[in-house]
């Protein structure tokens, strides 16, 4: 081994980094220049992929945690040609291709969009579930690696506690990740903050720790090679490295390991940039060229990793001849089409909550859908999806058959986890937990989100008619802020988010047909944890009329010349039209109703179907059991909204009813005061 190209490859994605970030005269440069060799050692010698075709389905895969260090991945991957100099000279620039934080872009080699410390490991561990239970329904060939990068941040971040202890309990050998450990954050050094021992904490969680010098390139090989013989657990490599490995100062002394080269450019601090970049062998007036000696080696991996690729290609050419059911149900599952479903078909009792409609659907699915997670944080027989797990069963350390995860007490791990589900591919991942607990999912559903992932999220227990429970159970403001999302587009133009609170158990049954059809953007299911009285059906077939849900809203009560249309959605719409009897009973009124699960959905309608259904010049009043500015724009500036402005109360739920006023007796009063 050519000990001598190796240091100067290393060295050359230093000095890129560190160039990167001072011509954007922003950025971190110090961790990429410590992580270097190991980055280095695994592209060049262990990970498995086609540099022809980036998205073959069963290379290796790179979760960057420490999102911050991007220009570690876009000096590696400039190397082995995925980016051309303009990407790195134009680092963190707009319409560049090289961004601040690494943004999810296979084709490039960018598995994750990261920054938010913790989750991208994280999605990498749901990435290896995923794996495995591929792995249980295919064979032992599908044997590619997750390896996972995280640094003193991530390893701080609340989720890798979810994180470790999962991966741990369940075996994750295909998982193996790489802590750059250099003694310095931020604004401090570690050992400000913490005194914590990491290795002794992962062993605790079941894992294989390795510690090594991590500009050591044999001690990297060698603990690479453990680690991807481990047959048991999941590996963490602690890598003891140093901070801006290779700063200078002007005078050519050692400027290494100090706190401020981690968040800003070298050149405003210590160190010098042009004798930084000398020292690291590479040109200061051209710092973007690659170094001749490291292209010459690299052209010579990239041809070895095509190779590798086509000797794996072959064997697995030649099981899919010997296996050609099982194939062409692996080409469906890593297609993201659905099987023919037939959701009309799930029965339901009358007056059921929406989370026991839910419970239905998802027995359904769990017979007819062969390539789909189920995980609840601790809750499936209270979320009610323990309807898929009794068609199933739970995934267990060393048997991977299973489809539902029991993720216990963590919500943002599991939402996270799941994350990594969607992004490996050919798996579908649901989670579930109380409305209230969203709170403690947001930065995954965020990064859903910008990801564009096609997650499924369940939600019960909807609302202030948790009741018992009292405040802290009762979701109030929850949904304005899901709803947020609906109205935020990604990067491809598309609202972020579906949000999906159905009326009753033929409108969930179509609201679980939309979650599922989605493959664009994260979709929630919010659900009642109360029965809720079915919506009568004016022409026999009550899903028929549900399927207007598609549409984002439509009306459930028309009624022609309507005095006043009654809008809402989930368990409020069954109390409007209670609220609408009496008004028809009593005053004589014309009242139409209108069930809007989604306004995002409803406003991508064309415009005169939204009219037909909130027609413009009648009052239009709105109920909502949490903020009024859920239906605030649904109403108009001349509507009016009956909602909740304060926290909820511990009662049994008829009593929140009547003392909040959700009963159709002070509804009826309610509308009546607003025509007045």
């Amino acid at each position: 081994m050519n000990k001598e190209i190796n240091l100067q490859s290393a060295d050359n994605i230093r000095a890129l980094a560190v160039a990167m970030v001072e011509k954007a005269n922003s950025g971190h440069p110090g961790g990429p220049m410590g992580g270097a060799d190991f980055m280095h050692i695994l592209y060049s010698e262990f990970f498995n992929y086609d540099p022809s075709d980036m998205t073959w389905p069963f290379r290796d895969r790179f979760f960057m945690d420490a999102g911050h260090l991007s220009t570690l991945m876009y000096a590696q991957y400039y190397l082995l040609g995925n980016y051309a100099k303009d990407d790195v000279a134009n680092f963190r620039q707009w319409g560049s291709i090289t961004p601040g934080h690494p943004e999810v872009d296979v084709a490039r080699g960018i598995e994750n969009t990261s920054g938010p410390l913790g989750q991208g490991h994280t999605m990498g561990i749901g990435a290896a579930i995923a794996s495995k239970f591929l792995q249980a329904r295919f064979g032992d060939w599908m044997n590619h690696k997750i390896y996972g990068f995280i640094s003193d941040g991530g390893v701080q971040e609340e989720i890798s506690q979810g994180a470790g202890r999962i991966a741990g309990h369940l075996g994750l050998n295909n998982f193996i990740m790489f802590y750059d450990s250099n003694d310095v954050q931020l604004s401090t050094m570690t050992d400000e903050v913490t005194t914590e021992d990491t290795e002794m904490k992962y062993k605790a969680w079941g894992w294989k720790v390795i510690t090594i010098d991590g500009h050591d390139h044999d001690a990297i090989r060698k603990a690479l090679v453990e680690a991807n013989a481990e047959t048991e657990k999941p590996t963490l490599i602690i890598g003891k490295t140093i901070m801006g490995k290779g700063c200078v100062t002007a005078d050519g002394s050692m400027f290494e390991g100090h706190c401020e080269l981690h968040g800003q450019p070298i050149g405003h601090t210590g160190a010098d940039y042009e004798k930084t970049l000398v020292n690291l062998g590479v040109d200061p007036s051209d710092p973007f060229e690659i170094k001749p000696d490291v292209k010459a080696f690299y052209a010579d991996v990239l041809e070895k990793k095509k190779a590798d690729a086509k000797v794996k290609k072959n064997e697995i050419d030649a099981w899919k001849k010997e296996n050609k059911e099982l194939a062409d149900k692996l080409d469906h599952f890593l297609s993201g089409e659905l099987p023919a479903l037939d959701f009309e078909s799930v029965v339901h009792k009358d007056g059921l909550a929406t989370r026991a409609a839910s419970s239905n659907v998802l027995a359904y699915l769990a017979e007819n859908v062969e390539n789909m997670i189920v995980s609840s944080a601790d809750l499936s027989n209270s979320d009610k999806t323990d309807g898929f797990l009794k068609k199933s069963k739970a995934l267990k350390r060393g048997d991977f058959s299973g489809a539902f995860l029991q993720a216990g007490v963590a919500e943002l791990t599991m939402a996270s986890i799941a994350n990594g589900i969607a992004l490996h591919g050919g798996v579908i991942p649901v989670v579930a937990t109380f409305f209230v607990f969203s709170d403690y999912m947001k930065p995954a559903i965020r990064l859903s989100c910008i990801q564009e992932l096609p997650v499924k999220f369940v939600w019960t227990h909807d609302a202030f008619r948790v009741g018992e429970d009292g405040p802290t159970h009762q979701p109030i403001e929850q949904e304005a802020q899901i709803r947020l999302l609906e109205k935020l587009k990604n990067h491809s133009g598309d609202p972020s988010f579906v949000a999906l609170r159905p009326a009753d158990s033929q409108e969930t049954s179509v609201a679980w047909k939309m979650a599922m059809e989605n493959t664009k953007t994260p979709t929630g299911l919010i659900l009642s944890r109360q029965g809720i009285k079915d919506v009568p059906a004016n022409s026999g077939s009550r899903y028929a009329e549900a399927l207007n849900a598609e549409k984002g809203g439509y009306l459930v009560k028309e009624t022609s010349g309507a005095d006043v249309v009654l809008v809402a959605n989930g368990s409020e719409v069954s109390t409007l039209i209670e609220a609408a009897g009496l008004l028809e009973e009593r005053k004589n009124l014309k009242v139409s109703i209108a069930s809007i699960p989604s306004e995002g959905v409803f406003r991508l309608q064309p415009k005169d179907y939204q009219t037909s259904v909130i027609p413009e010049g009648v009052p239009v009043f709105g109920l909502t059991a949490g903020l009024p500015v859920n239906l605030e724009a649904l109403v108009g500036p001349n509507g009016k909204v009956f909602g909740l402005d304060h926290f909820g109360y511990s009662a049994p739920a008829k009593v929140l009813d009547d003392k909040f006023g959700f009963t159709g007796e002070k509804v009826y009063n309610e509308v009546l005061d607003f025509l007045k």
